[in-house]
C-alpha cells in the first residue's frame, strides 16, 4: 500500500512538473489546427480535375494578355475584334499523330465557340522524330504566303497518313497546292526558302522559352494545359472556366 502510494505521489509530481508543458502543447495543437481550417476557407477549392498545369489561371488586372496577330510563324484565326474570347495557341508538328488526333476536336471547339475563341498555330516540327514534319511546316508557310495557311494546314492535318510517311512528300504538297489554286513556282520556292526557316525557328525558340517540349502542346490565354487534358473535354472545361473568369461575359 505505502508502494503504490509512493508512486501515486511520484505521478502526481510529474504531472505537476510537465503540466504547464502539455498545456502549451495542446495550446499550440489547437492553433495549428484553426490557422489550417482559416486557411483552406481562404484558398480557393483545387479541383483534382482542374484542366491547367500549376495554379489557377490569374483574373483581373493581372491576367494574361491574349495574343493577337502574329508571333514568329504563328497565325490567329478569326481577326482579332473587340469582345470577350479565349486565346488558344497551339504548339504542333504536321506528322505528329497527336497533332492530328486533336486537329478535328479544335475544329469543333472552333465551331461550338466561335467568336468566343481565337485560334494561334505555331509550328513546332519535332525533327529528330518526324522526318517531313519541318517540309509540311514549310508547306504550309508557302501556302500562307499566298493567303492559304489554314486551307493548307487543313489539308495537312486531314491527310497526315498519305504523306507522313513517305520517303519525299513533295509531290502530295504540290498537288495539295495546286487543289488550293497556289502558284507553283512560288510555292516550291518557299519549300526550300531560309526565310521560311527562320519563321519557324522563332515559333520554336519561342516555344522552348515558354517550356515546351513535345506537341501538342496548348495554352489557353498563356495558361499551359495538362497534356491529359489536351482533348475535347478538357479544352471546354479549360475555355468555360476562362469565360467565366472575364470581366463583362
Amino acid at each position: 500500500m505505502v508502494a503504490k502510494c509512493r508512486v501515486w505521489r511520484y505521478i502526481l509530481n510529474c504531472m505537476k512538473r510537465y503540466l504547464p508543458f502539455l498545456i502549451i502543447l495542446i495550446v499550440l495543437i489547437a492553433g495549428l489546427g484553426v490557422a489550417a481550417t482559416l486557411w483552406k476557407r481562404s484558398t480557393p477549392a483545387t479541383n483534382s480535375n482542374a484542366p491547367f498545369a500549376g495554379n489557377a489561371p490569374p483574373n483581373g488586372p493581372n491576367a494574361p494578355t491574349p495574343i493577337a496577330g502574329d508571333n514568329g510563324a504563328g497565325l490567329t484565326k478569326p481577326a482579332p475584334k473587340p469582345g470577350v474570347f479565349v486565346v488558344v495557341e497551339e504548339y504542333g508538328d504536321y506528322q505528329c499523330p497527336p497533332c492530328g488526333q486533336l486537329y478535328p476536336e479544335l475544329k469543333q471547339i472552333e465551331k461550338e465557340y466561335g467568336s468566343q475563341v481565337q485560334i494561334v498555330f505555331h509550328h513546332f516540327p519535332l525533327m529528330k522524330i518526324h522526318k517531313n514534319a519541318l517540309l509540311a511546316a514549310h508547306a504550309a508557310e508557302g501556302a500562307r504566303n499566298q493567303n492559304k495557311f489554314w486551307e493548307m494546314h487543313d489539308l495537312l492535318y486531314r491527310n497526315q497518313k498519305e504523306w507522313s510517311e513517305q520517303s519525299d512528300p513533295r509531290p502530295i504538297f504540290e498537288n495539295y497546292a495546286k487543289q488550293l489554286s497556289l502558284n507553283l513556282d512560288a510555292f516550291d520556292r518557299d519549300l526550300v526558302s531560309n526565310v521560311i526557316d527562320q519563321k519557324i525557328s522563332a515559333d520554336i525558340q519561342r516555344g522552348t522559352s515558354q517550356g515546351v517540349t513535345g506537341t501538342p502542346t496548348v495554352f489557353l490565354d498563356s495558361r499551359l494545359l495538362k497534356y491529359e487534358s489536351t482533348n475535347l473535354d478538357g479544352l471546354r472545361r479549360g475555355i468555360n472556366l476562362l469565360l467565366e473568369r472575364k470581366p463583362g461575359s
